[in-house]
């Protein structure tokens, strides 16, 4: 990749979408040395505070998403449920990085799996469902319990239920409206685990190894870095990351999550063409967070190191926090190692990321310790 490629400090990025992994990105680009626009159809957002320009408006106005990124050097975005259609138009006025087709595929979850099967990855099995008869059918093959996941714009457990006896079906379909579906074969899974993997415009690659993740109503709520897996565990998910991210030819970041089956195998979960909730613990663990190295690759810049300073543990906070009034961030700041960070959001509701805590210590289990601490601190 020549110089005349880079995008150097002080151009503008775009950030499609405006939530908290448009916010992060934006300070560390701004950090840099870069300007940055953000285009959303909402305004006062999590992104729109720390950017140069907030553009707001619908994500179907093409011709207001082309002027958008007219105004810009390259375009990014931070959630995938962009329409694939904006993400064309804005490739007509400037570079898409990772490219329309990736998110293409990776907002979709029969094209991901498609994509995913035909490439030989490991994958727990599946059917498409467009009825409820072929909802009982799939059932018959896969048997129960399964899980419906709508095929697409699902995010955090929306968009899908749990199978656990056939005579289920009429209700779980009906819970989902009748739109197009994938049924999973249900896993049995030891622990949920992801890669955060980097790929730059000249085809270097780097990831933060493998990150162990706890959930809670389907919700990320801990990620434990590094992840308390064997090193062959650890191994195999770094080359099966790679092997997707170059799949897909991504520019940026991908993440990849993962299920750890009880015999130490693996199974892709999911897709996710952006930095990712459990990627957080990079921004005070790393040498270079989940964020940085976003900006690097779109930017053509050389990728950072992914190296870990010492062991760091996420708690995700949300708006549940606030339904007895201000949580006491006093208390939870006098945590040895703890780092508290939140998203600017207005309305905590029941359920939604409004910030996070990063706990750091010698070892995984300490910094755990601290950060559910720190957590539990802002109730007491």
């Amino acid at each position: 990749m020549s110089a005349r490629d880079i995008i150097y400090p002080g151009a503008t990025l775009g950030v499609l979408g405006s939530g908290q992994l448009g916010r992060m990105f934006a300070l560390e680009a701004r950090r840099m040395g870069y300007r940055v626009h953000t285009y959303s159809d909402a305004a006062d957002t999590p992104t729109g505070h720390i950017s140069d320009k907030e553009y707001t408006g619908s994500y179907d106005d093409l011709d207001a998403v082309r002027s958008f990124a007219r105004g810009v050097e390259v375009v990014t975005f931070e959630f995938e449920n962009v329409p694939s259609a904006t993400a064309a138009a804005a490739a007509e006025c400037a570079p898409v990085r990772p490219g329309g087709e990736v998110l293409h595929i990776t907002q979709h979850r029969l094209r991901e799996k498609t994509f995913l099967q035909k490439h030989g990855f490991p994958l727990p099995p599946f059917r498409l469902v467009t009825s409820l008869d072929l909802l009982e059918a799939g059932l018959a093959e896969l048997g129960c319990p399964a899980v419906l996941k709508s095929a697409g714009w699902g995010y955090d457990g929306k968009g899908q239920v749990k199978i656990t006896a056939p005579d289920q079906a009429a209700a779980a379909w009906e819970s989902l409206g009748g739109q197009d579906a994938v049924l999973e074969a249900f896993v049995d899974f030891e622990r949920e685990a992801s890669v955060v993997a980097v790929r730059g415009a000249d085809g270097s690659y780097t990831d933060f190894g493998l990150f162990e993740n706890e959930h809670v109503n389907h919700i990320l709520d801990v990620t434990l870095s590094p992840g308390r897996f064997s090193v062959a565990v650890v191994e195999q998910a770094q080359a099966l990351a790679r092997e997707i991210v170059e799949a897909l030819n991504v520019v940026g970041v991908l993440c990849v999550e993962l299920f750890v089956t009880r015999d130490g195998g693996l199974l892709v979960n999911e897709l996710a063409p952006r930095p990712h909730n459990s990627g957080h613990v990079t921004l005070d663990q790393c040498e270079t967070s989940q964020f940085e190295q976003q900006v690097r690759a779109i930017c053509g810049l050389p990728l950072g190191s992914s190296r870990p300073l010492c062991p760091a543990v996420m708690v995700n906070l949300l708006g549940d926090l606030w339904s007895g009034g201000e949580p006491h961030w006093e208390r939870a700041c006098a945590v040895p190692g703890v780092k508290l960070h939140l998203y600017g959001k207005r309305e905590a509701r029941l359920g939604r990321k409004m910030g996070h805590l990063t706990a750091v210590a010698r070892d995984v289990d300490t910094a755990r310790a601290r950060a559910l601490e720190a957590r539990k601190a802002l109730t007491d």
